[in-house]
């Protein structure tokens, strides 16, 4: 075991020490360069998709040997959809123009001088991420657009998927004219250790750990590095008594169309008090035909008998399956109160037809993103804009809201004087 430790230390000393390098050279890259990049990068994984789904199968089978959760595998699992939604993301940052070019003025100004800011890339970013294969591919545009290095760290259970997507990826950087260590992976086979990556604060500016919250939670007490912290699951949604059935049964399933990560979800439902007790029952019958569980907390169930009850953990955890739970709540404020103490924080939900309460609930909820009379389905590559994004975070330290190309750079001051 010794021995094992030493060639990880080692690999990983050597490769962050590399990125570390590749990055200089990558932020003086010119972006119609970085673009030509993106577009080689997309159309490779296009031209090789029956080898990423073949190598994909090889890590389901050996994942069922294994007995990977199946939550993993449905993150695992790709389809030629997944791979499509891969390299449109990859041809639109190709199009986008670079987020490192403008230059902004600054409130900061002292005498005698012009004062200006740039977004310039962070350096060296580390993925951590379980099952998600795609993500790897994803991530490294991000990062190639916005003239970082990454390093990639994923699963044992994706390890043929991640291993192919790397090296396809690689050799479009190489033919793009960029080092291929732009992009490196890290598998358990050389011995590494996600622990033994995210203390090297050294060379690593930046780790992003994706996937269920024990993996989240585990790089977060151990980082030497800033962490930015993406949320999953467990939205919740306040059903004000003015809402209507037909817009509160919408939002619920349709956060949950996202693929193959329904980040977004709405999980738990707070219920006003004077809600229509038929009107909640066609809700959940609507529900249950398209294959949820419904589950509600003691006062439900005791005037529910076909409602499973709650366990008092599951207020603060998220499901990742087709479960709502529901409780009563006595007003917008203690709604707000418990979704602030509650709900993982990146997005919650309000129907209502009050503006009053919008207002209310807008101005009070601490999440990242507030969603009003509106689905909160994620899409990584929306319409229009150039909001594409790994996620959503609902950190107030570092970066809040969408993981994105911005939260992927910092600010330089620039002071120009007149000698």
């Amino acid at each position: 075991m010794k021995a094992d430790f030493t060639v990880g230390s080692e690999v990983i000393a050597s490769v962050t020490r590399t990125a570390y390098e590749t990055a200089t050279d990558l932020a003086k890259s010119k972006g119609v360069d970085r673009n030509h990049a993106l577009h080689l990068m997309a159309s490779a994984i296009k031209k090789h998709q029956n080898a990423i789904l073949e190598a994909n199968t090889l890590d389901l089978e050996a994942s069922r040997e294994m007995a990977v959760p199946e939550l993993l595998v449905d993150w695992l699992k790709l389809t030629p959809e997944r791979i499509q939604a891969t390299v449109q993301i990859l041809q639109r940052l190709g199009e986008l123009s670079d987020p490192t070019q403008p230059i902004m003025n600054s409130i900061y100004q002292v005498d005698q001088c012009q004062t200006y800011t740039q977004l310039v890339p962070l350096g060296v970013i580390a993925l951590i991420y379980e099952s998600f294969p795609e993500l790897g591919a994803i991530v490294a545009g991000l990062c190639l657009k916005t003239g970082n290095s990454v390093i990639l760290r994923g699963g044992t259970e994706a390890a043929h998927t991640n291993g192919i997507i790397a090296e396809i990826l690689q050799t479009s950087l190489d033919g793009a004219g960029f080092s291929p260590t732009c992009l490196q992976l890290l598998t358990t086979e050389q011995g590494t250790s996600t622990r033994d990556l995210i203390i090297q604060d050294q060379y690593i500016n930046l780790v992003i750990p994706y996937g269920r919250p024990s993996l989240v939670q585990q790089v977060m007490r151990q980082a030497a590095t800033p962490v930015l912290k993406p949320g999953i699951g467990n939205c919740y949604l306040y059903w004000s008594a003015s809402a209507s059935f037909d817009l509160v049964r919408f939002m619920i399933l349709d956060s949950h169309q996202g693929e193959p990560d329904r980040v977004n979800a709405i999980e738990k439902v707070l219920l006003d008090p004077t809600l229509n007790h038929t009107v909640l029952s066609m809700l959940w019958n609507s529900l249950r035909e398209k294959g949820f569980v419904i589950r509600g907390d003691e006062e439900l169930v005791s005037e529910f008998p076909d409602v499973s009850l709650t366990k008092t953990h599951e207020w603060t955890e998220p499901y990742f399956k087709k479960i709502v739970a529901f409780k009563w709540i006595d007003s917008l404020d203690g709604a707000i109160a418990w979704m602030n103490s509650h709900s993982s924080g990146h997005a919650d939900c309000l129907a209502t037809e009050s503006y009053q309460e919008s207002r209310q609930f807008a101005t009070g909820i601490i999440a990242a993103f507030s969603y009003i009379n509106a689905s909160p389905r994620f899409y990584r590559n929306p319409k229009g804009g150039r909001a594409i994004a790994l996620g959503i975070s609902n950190q107030k330290g570092y970066r809040r809201g969408l993981i994105g190309l911005e939260a992927l750079t910092t600010v330089k001051y620039i002071l120009q004087g007149n000698g």
